[in-house]
């Protein structure tokens, strides 16, 4: 068996990408940096085209199998997308394997699925797979590891902190990946690179306690421009930050567009919004926002959410918090003349 960890995946697949990398683990944050890592890898290596398949109760093999066998009209390179929802049966283990073993070099085959236990790794089925296979194991990070993969995290943007502070935002996220990831996103829109004072981080980490900026979402996606109004005048009053605010109003928009894509090929939106790490009430704001806004709407928001950032960095004039505001109040409904670049 060919396997690698997610550290060396990008340098495996720089020597040359298999017919098949399965992708398989329990941490969603990591299974979903290693799959971007792959369809990365295929779009240099020339995959175009990618197509996804849902492997749940509605999935058909023979779909998978007929499109492994159909080239491109354009003759360019192509990447399955596999998503498996639990552990994988003997029938569909077998259609992956005659996929693998009959894959034309122009396309390729992405599998991601929760954690494999022996009785799938030690299947016949699965060592056919095997012979044609990268597998990428995801393994969880352990509590006492977190401060350190917080830290690596903080280099890859420049930015550095000490080990009380870093014990500090592991205690909060409480093992919680997805929530590191915020909090360390968030660090970079709120802090210059280089040295962390562990007050500001202290104070930043509390701040998302609270949920301040994000408390802007809710009333914009279900359409009360009246509140998203006060929200936004309380966070400015509050001294909030900017850029955190933008940031939430940009991760809105950006799971609507990727609500909208899954809608317009039949996608289920209940994978994508946990895709999204939307849960419970926030779903209904969601669907009810995909509703009321159309794809072209969310499209023209992003773009205008790119340039109000570029207005807070100081590399385009103009009123950023205006601009915030008729940004905020467009997604709310309340139609705004668009800032001009």
């Amino acid at each position: 068996m060919s396997q690698v960890r997610a550290d060396g995946l990008a340098a495996a697949l720089a020597r040359g990408m298999p017919a098949v990398v399965w992708v398989h683990g329990d941490e969603p944050l990591l299974v979903l940096e290693a799959a971007d890592t792959v369809r990365s890898a295929a779009r240099s290596g020339g995959a175009v085209e990618r197509l996804v398949f849902e492997g749940g109760r509605q999935f058909r093999p023979d779909a998978l199998k007929a499109e492994a066998g159909a080239m491109s009209l354009f003759g360019e390179g192509k990447l399955l997308e596999l998503r498996l929802p639990s552990k994988p049966g003997k029938e569909i283990g077998q259609a992956i394997g005659e996929v693998a073993a009959g894959m034309d070099p122009a396309i390729r085959l992405l599998v991601v699925s929760p954690r494999l236990d022996r009785a799938v790794t030690d299947s016949a089925w699965f060592a056919a797979i095997d012979r044609h296979a990268l597998v990428v194991p995801i393994y969880p990070v352990a509590r006492q590891q977190l401060p350190q993969w917080i830290g690596r995290r903080l280099a890859q943007q420049k930015q550095r902190t000490d080990p009380d502070t870093l014990e500090f935002v592991a205690e909060r996220v409480e093992g919680n990946l997805l929530a590191a990831d915020q909090e360390i996103r968030k660090l970079a829109l709120l802090f210059p690179e280089g040295d962390l004072a562990g007050a500001d981080v202290r104070a930043a980490v509390l701040d998302v306690a609270r949920y301040g900026a994000f408390d802007l979402v809710e009333p914009m996606l279900t359409g009360d421009a009246a509140r998203t109004l006060r929200t936004l005048d309380g966070l400015r009053a509050e001294g909030e930050a900017g850029p955190l605010i933008l940031w939430s109003v940009a991760d809105a928009l950006r799971t609507l567009m990727r609500l909208h894509e899954a809608q317009a090929v039949g996608r289920p939106l209940a994978g994508e919004l946990r895709a999204a790490r939307v849960f419970g009430p926030r779903e209904q704001q969601f669907h009810t926002a995909l509703r009321r806004l159309d794809v072209d709407t969310v499209r023209a928001s992003l773009q205008q959410a790119a340039l109000v950032d570029r207005m807070m960095k100081g590399l385009v004039a103009g009123d950023a918090w205006g601009a915030l505001e008729a940004l905020a109040i467009t997604i709310a409904g309340v139609r705004v003349p668009v800032a001009s670049r």
